[in-house]
């Protein structure tokens, strides 16, 4: 069965940093690319970040580029989403996906997470 799951996720003080990490079972990441969403409550999910198969090329929404870095590691298959400088406003359950092949952020993914819950307080 082919599946992701995130961890990482916690409370923290605005201000602070999680690491976010995206494992695969099922499945080698190898040709995958990988992206990062998360859902506020009451607010619509929303791209976070994403990065290619071989890592070459990643994105990031405005509202992170900075604070955020996504990198992964084909040898333990794993994707993390370094946070750095949280504000509240990024309180949010946070999600990853994959799909097969490297055609950008915004195409459908075909597998996703059950998702960690990020909490920053002010």
């Amino acid at each position: 069965q082919l599946q992701l799951m995130e961890s990482g996720g916690g409370l923290v003080q605005s201000g602070g940093s999680l690491r976010l990490s995206c494992s695969a079972s099922g499945f080698m990441m190898d040709y995958y690319t990988i992206g990062w969403f998360r859902q506020a409550p009451g607010k619509e999910r929303e791209g976070v970040s994403c990065i290619s198969s071989s890592g070459g090329s990643t994105n990031y929404s405005d509202s992170v580029k900075g604070r955020f870095t996504i990198s992964r590691d084909n040898t333990w298959n794993t994707v993390s989403l370094q946070m750095n400088s949280l504000k509240p406003e990024d309180t949010a359950v946070y999600y990853c996906a994959a799909y097969y092949g490297d055609s950008g952020c915004s195409r459908p993914y075909d597998f996703w997470g059950q998702g960690t819950q990020v909490t920053v307080s002010s």
